[in-house]
């Protein structure tokens, strides 16, 4: 049975929710918090700052990650930058500012009281780095630097040339590492979450798969902290790294963590494009690029001159003509549907006609070589060992490809989902982006959830708790748990199938990139729900899984995990299917704007720009695990209620 969903947002007006909220917020007793355990899982920005700060408070934490380091996670491969509204640059940037961007961005689909406390607590993320020694970019007097991202008209971005993720990450390594020697933190590594314990109704801890030796083992905790990431590999090629996966989220929907917005999907314009169909990886071109680079295609379609031969009025520049205002600047999705509606009529460029240009020449010329190499070099080094072209004498080719998640776990003002007890954080969750989200704001959201919320909420939780009366791990729940997990993996490893788990993922990642990619319609998604479905069926018989259970096995890693993509994109066409709109990263071609709307008239959109339909879809789409996987999930609504910002139509140009 559907329901109302409950975000508990404080009262008051906007701009002092968070401070009341953290006021008159529930402590723990300094000398009570080492009798309470958090669990995190994950290690990426997001979970290494929680688990250094709620360590740094007196919990015990242990934190897992299925990598052999929490240095290899996701979060460095994030190049460009994190947005902070410092206004170092005197620019008219302000809190509010980014604010209204953000929700902007995301096509007014976000939770407004949580986009406003992220701009908040980005100007303390910049100080707390800083004071950490991340060497992020300075003017030549000492100031730290800022550039553009995709959706803002002001110079917020702080970034450390293109490895800012890196650095950042670094950054809460050490504070990290730190806590491990002082001994507030036990890690785990190479451990994988199977499955999520609940107990009287509790999140109560986590089973693991001990991923050398196959060892299944369980541990309890007040409150478990997922920090685990977004799921775009389930389109296959995506610019995810190969390890990252849903099964961790996907196992606490299954009990009973709600799904939220997992539609809404994110393709970033500037990725190399695919070479070959061999190719299961794509590679991200930083969107700090589109600061001094041009975008273009040729006027003329199946033009197969160099770029080099073709004259300048014989150039589209189409962000710069669609979008004026933003030009090459514009938002993330607006640009990356330009680029296909071009390539699709026959305007791409390259061997496999499949990209559009990012020119530097101007900005060679203009700067000078030097300067363009001193903001870019590594990227241009990269581009160029990957695709065997020199970007500085000529055009980089790019295309879309699939980056970001904006849908996740549900989880209410606390970052704590329906489940009581299970936090989640960063690009797990979905709470800040909305429909799309803007660049360089993922390290601000993952850093802002680790360090300054969640440390702030979770009291709240815990002061309710008694941390004598934590269930052990000999509780019923936990055995059963376990195994479950073992019945899994009896199956996976007994099957007789013909055909590898890679091949299924491929197959998958086709089908997802048709019915439910970067262009969706109607008929396209009942086509992909049914074609999914019948996938899951024939996965489960006809999966073979090499090798055995208690020894280092990739082959069964990877099983379990494609079985979780399938069913996450069976549910993604099925959220599709239900938000008859566009909105952001959503596109369903039935609703764009034609020519003869009054807002193209107007020159507020272009015609094809998304159109939404607020009177009907202004909620926030929460899923409900309905038992089984073939059984169609429950949906539930937290309607998105706008105190500050009027609902509009979103205009670039």
């Amino acid at each position: 049975m559907s329901a109302l969903l409950n975000a508990k947002i404080p009262n008051g007006v906007l701009h002092e929710k968070w401070d009341n909220y953290k006021a008159d917020a529930k402590l723990v007793n300094p000398n009570n918090k080492r009798k309470f355990k958090v669990i995190v899982v994950g290690t990426g920005l997001a979970g290494a700052s929680a688990a250094a700060t709620l360590a740094e408070l007196g919990y015990q934490v242990d934190a897992f990650t299925f990598h052999d380091s929490p240095r290899r996670a996701h979060s460095i491969a994030a190049q460009g930058g994190i947005n902070a509204a410092k206004n170092y640059q005197g620019d008219g940037d302000s809190i509010n500012r980014l604010f209204v961007d953000t929700i902007k961005g995301g096509d007014f689909r976000s939770r407004e009281s949580n986009v406003h406390r992220l701009a908040q607590v980005s100007v303390d993320i910049i100080d707390q780095m800083v004071a950490q020694g991340v060497p992020f970019a300075r003017e030549y007097g000492g100031m730290l630097d800022n550039r553009s991202f995709g959706g803002a008209q002001v110079s917020r971005t702080f970034y450390a040339r293109g490895q800012t993720g890196q650095q950042l990450l670094l950054g809460a390594y050490q504070q990290l590492s730190r806590q491990i020697g002082l001994g507030g933190v036990r890690l785990f590594n190479r451990t994988e979450l199977v499955d999520v314990v609940v107990v009287d109704g509790r999140c109560s801890g986590i089973v693991v798969r001990d991923l050398l030796t196959g060892e299944i083992t369980s541990h309890a905790a007040h409150a478990v902290v997922m920090a685990t990431g977004g799921y775009g590999n389930v389109f296959y090629l995506s610019t995810n790294a190969m390890n990252c996966n849903v099964t961790a989220a996907w196992r606490a929907h299954r009990r009973g963590a709600m799904f939220a917005n997992p539609c809404y999907t994110q393709i970033h314009p500037t990725c190399i494009p695919q070479s070959d169909e061999s190719q299961s990886k794509l590679t991200l071109m930083s969107e700090s690029l589109r600061n001094d680079g041009r975008i273009w295609v040729p006027k003329k379609a199946d033009d197969a001159r160099p770029a080099d031969q073709i004259p300048e009025n014989e150039r589209d520049y189409y962000l710069e003509r669609l979008y004026p205002s933003y030009g090459n600047l514009a938002p993330r999705d607006i640009s990356s549907r330009a680029a296909k509606r071009l390539v699709d009529k026959g305007h791409g460029v390259g061997p496999l006609k499949n990209g559009v240009n990012l020119d530097f020449s101007a900005a060679i010329e203009r700067l000078g070589r030097d300067v363009v190499q001193e903001r870019y070099g590594n990227l241009f080094q990269m581009y160029e060992r990957i695709a065997g072209e020199d970007p500085y004498s000529t055009p980089m080719r790019i295309y879309p490809a699939v980056h970001y998640t904006m849908g996740g776990l549900w989880v209410d003002y606390n970052l704590m989902s329906n489940v009581p007890g299970l936090f989640v954080l960063g690009e797990a969750n979905f709470s800040d982006h909305g429909a799309n989200r803007l660049g360089a704001s993922a390290l601000m959201q993952g850093l802002s959830d680790g360090y300054f919320v969640l440390p702030a909420t979770i009291s709240g939780y815990l002061a309710g708790q008694n941390p004598g009366k934590r269930p052990t791990t000999d509780n019923g729940s936990f055995k059963q748990a376990e195994e479950n997990v073992q019945t899994l993996t009896k199956q996976l490893l007994g099957n007789k199938g013909k055909r590898t788990p890679n091949s299924f993922h491929k197959e998958l990642g086709k089908l997802m990139w048709e019915h439910c990619g970067m262009a969706r319609n109607e008929a396209s998604l009942q086509k992909g729900i049914k074609a999914i479905g019948a996938l899951r069926e024939e996965y489960w018989k006809n999966v073979s899984v090499l090798g055995e259970s208690n020894d280092w096995n990739q082959s069964l890693e990877r099983a379990g995990r494609i079985g979780d993509f399938i069913e996450l994109g069976e549910l993604m066409c099925r959220d599709a299917l239900m938000r008859e709109e566009s909105c952001g990263g959503h596109f369903r071609e039935e609703y764009q704007y034609t020519p003869d709307d009054p807002e193209t008239k107007q020159g507020l959109v272009n015609p094809g720009d998304v159109k939404r339909r607020d009177d009907q879809f202004a909620f926030v789409a929460g899923w409900e695990y309905a038992g089984v996987a073939d059984k169609a999930p429950i949906l539930n609504k937290e309607p998105l209620v706008y105190e500050e910002v009027k609902m509009s139509t979103r205009s670039y140009k």
